[in-house]
């Protein structure tokens, strides 16, 4: 009788906390703005941002050219809130991912190179054009955007001008970059030499493809002969003088040209995690389009958004939108034969896009898709293309408003027969996991990879833990024992003061550690663990964890349940998986490997038992 009690008192709780997230959105005193309405086109997503209510509507519409690689994924939210400032100035919009990057399909033919690219922003202008009803538009570009920009302009018909944002000038010097940063990021992440990708041009586990990258290092912008619009905006760097080059060269060539300074510019790309938005380059961009002038007779009926699945090797994805006022924007992917298994849930780490970073959760759905297994992948609100909600706070990372968006996310998936729900995420997207599993009763399970902690403590700040958080203690030992570190050292590229000032922190830490160990079942953070973990255990919810050797977050672990993991035999339906060889992102394939198939075992595990239903997502016109 005492359990039942225990179980009814827990679901109650539960239930409650679920209830109270989804009223922070519903009690808002302002209405969420919904997310862009998706679409798809030849094998590819788009989404089409129209003009806000009650404005005055403009006969312009705007198309983005997207970088590419970790400058894309960077730039993500900030591409958003642009096209949330055009539409509320009336001004449509049309975001996109090029063929084989971010939620396209895979297995285009590239033998075309860099044509394939810029056809495919060729064909996205002519669907702004039927959406918005406007013959005008200007192209938003920036990085090798500009390339694919002035490599089409030609073919845009309507073309009125085009902004520049922080253009790549010359390829091949801009590839010589991209491998350095490549680097960077990959020793960051504490890679080592034989675990990275040297095959081609890579960065942050995306690749481009060989035949792009071929006619990128031959592209030169300073030797185009005549002016790809008329109008043009250069947001130049201050430290690149090639970009005001750029702008005078294109002066000479007959264009009106605005230069303006990109200040921010550095720290807007430097990490999808901590990038500091440039508002006021948002601002200028957004005035410099409104002030370009249109002829009259410029617009036409706009048509309706009219979605249909991508169909690729074994699975079909429709882009959706859902929750209050569909606010909240993903990709549902379904296997093309009969379901056999529960939904998987993604959610996203950090402020990444919810492709993933380099695009492995896209990759994962669609091979968990060829298994039988459907799943969602979603962006959580104020993150990559789902806006942030009235009077939620700015920073949601390890905030308790996101578990509204995770409780929305199942409603919808409800509503598409695509029940029971299990949910993966990485490092703080495995917080929200763990954390949604405690306030949601719909979740079965979960696949958590990473978790920097079980608790966020109130009042700790986001950046900061993530700006000059310490290694783990055996990561700087592993580190100090490879030749390319001594290497570095000698070359000046390590901060000598910085890791040995880490190091102290590090050790400082593994002592307390050890000196209160024997009370973390007495101290206000270890009782609400276990509880917490010991609700799931009551709910049977079956739980996964999986980290990297030597990540941050094992210290966590380490201290509640023992590097031998024994503190988890009173919680048998927690699993726990230590991979060797593996960085905080999964980046090599075995690592990948061990999270595939933990989902895979969760979800068939897991199986609706009420046979194999079948999602009415296909042919859906959309999730409204």
């Amino acid at each position: 009788m005492r359990r039942k009690d225990d179980l009814e008192i827990a679901k109650t709780t539960m239930m409650d906390a679920e209830k109270t997230a989804r009223l922070e959105v519903q009690e808002s005193p302002l209405q969420p703005r919904q997310a862009a309405e998706p679409f798809t086109f030849g094998s590819t997503v788009g989404l089409f941002a129209p003009p806000s209510p009650d404005t005055a509507v403009s006969r312009l519409a705007v198309l983005f050219a997207s970088p590419w690689g970790l400058e894309e994924m960077c730039t993500r939210k900030f591409w958003r809130i642009i096209s949330e400032k055009l539409a509320d100035r009336g001004i449509a919009s049309l975001r996109f991912d090029y063929p084989g990057t971010g939620d396209a399909l895979d297995g285009k033919d590239f033998t075309e190179g860099l044509s394939v690219w810029s056809d495919s922003l060729i064909a996205a202008a002519g669907r702004l054009k039927v959406l918005s009803g406007c013959e005008r538009i200007v192209v938003v570009s920036q990085g090798l955007g500009a390339v694919v920009a002035t490599a089409a302009a030609g073919q845009i018909e309507g073309l009125e001008a085009i902004a520049y944002l922080a253009p790549v000038i010359s390829g091949r010097p801009h590839l010589r970059e991209l491998a350095v940063w490549s680097k960077v990021v990959d020793d960051n992440l504490g890679l080592s030499e034989a675990q990275r990708d040297k095959s081609g041009v890579s960065i942050a586990s995306l690749t481009m493809p060989a035949e792009i990258a071929a006619d990128i290092r031959e592209v030169n912008l300073m030797a185009v002969e005549r002016a790809p619009a008329a109008q043009a905006l250069v947001m130049g760097r201050p430290d690149r003088p090639a970009d005001r080059e750029f702008a005078s060269r294109l002066t000479t060539l007959g264009a009106k040209v605005t230069e303006q300074a990109f200040e921010g510019y550095d720290k807007l790309v430097s990490n999808p995690a901590i990038s500091k938005l440039p508002l006021p380059v948002a601002d200028n961009l957004v005035d410099w389009i409104a002030a370009i002038p249109v002829p009259e007779r410029s617009a036409t009926r706009p048509q309706p958004v009219v979605v249909s699945p991508l169909a690729g090797d074994g699975f079909a994805e429709t882009p959706v939108r859902f929750g209050s006022n569909n606010r909240l924007s993903g990709i549902v992917c379904e296997p093309l034969h009969e379901r056999g298994a529960a939904t998987v849930l993604f959610l996203t780490s950090a402020y990444d896009r919810h492709a993933g970073w380099g695009r492995t959760t896209a990759a994962m759905a669609r091979m968990l898709a060829r298994s039988g297994i459907p799943s969602l992948r979603f962006d959580t609100a104020n993150a990559g293309d789902s806006p942030l909600v009235p009077g939620r706070p700015e920073q949601v990372l390890y905030h308790s408003t996101q578990n509204g968006d995770v409780s929305e996310a199942i409603d919808f998936l409800e509503t598409r027969a695509l029940a029971p729900v299990i949910v993966a995420g990485r490092c703080s997207g495995a917080y929200l996991g763990f954390q949604s599993a405690l306030t949601d009763v719909r979740i079965a399970g979960g696949v958590l990879v990473n978790p920097a902690v079980f608790r966020w403590r109130r009042g700790r700040s986001v950046e900061d833990a993530i700006v000059n958080g310490t290694r783990s203690l055996d990561d700087y030992g592993k580190r100090v024992l490879r030749a390319e570190t001594f290497k570095r050292v000698l070359q000046g590229d390590v901060d000598l003061r910085a890791a040995i000032r880490n190091i102290a922190k590090a050790l400082t830490k593994r002592l307390s550690h050890r000196m209160t160990h024997v009370f973390r079942d007495f101290t206000s953070e270890g009782r609400e663990i276990y509880r917490a973990f010991d609700r799931l255990k009551r709910r049977g919810v079956q739980v996964s964890l999986i980290y990297s050797e030597n990540d941050l977050g094992l210290d966590h672990y380490n201290f509640y349940f023992g590097r031998d993991g024994a503190g988890l035999a009173r919680f048998p339906n927690v699993s726990a998986t230590i991979i060797l060889d593996a960085d905080h992102n999964l980046t090599p394939d075995h690592a990948r490997d061990v999270y595939l198939q933990a989902v895979q075992q969760l979800a068939f595990r897991l199986a609706p038992s009420t046979g194999t239903e079948k999602s009415e997502i296909y042919g859906a016109a959309a999730a409204e």
